[in-house]
């Protein structure tokens, strides 16, 4: 398990990723965790399972290196939009 605590370093090394390779951060992380539950799958873990103990461990480095109101608002904001189907009413002037 990597442990990084300096938010700057977590920055360089994904810049570092993303430069050599041409792609996006976004990109990236869903290559990692792809090759993340293919060796889960491996082992025998199960997916739902691998899945949650990974969101667990990425929670709790963005608490190490974030404002836990900051992490808990962007949290609050992924809940609340987790179903694809809901409508969204807009304001218009």
């Amino acid at each position: 398990m990597i442990w990084i605590k300096s938010r700057r370093r977590l920055c360089a090394m994904l810049g570092k990723t993303t430069e050599t390779t041409n792609m996006s951060v976004h990109a990236w992380a869903r290559a990692e965790l792809a090759a993340s539950l293919a060796r889960a799958a491996e082992q025998g873990q199960d997916p739902l399972l691998s899945l949650r103990a990974l969101l667990a461990e990425v929670v709790e480095l963005n608490r190490q290196a974030r404002d836990v109101a900051d992490l808990a608002g962007e949290l609050e904001f992924m809940a609340d939009n987790l179903d694809p189907e809901r409508d969204y009413a807009f304001m218009r002037p």
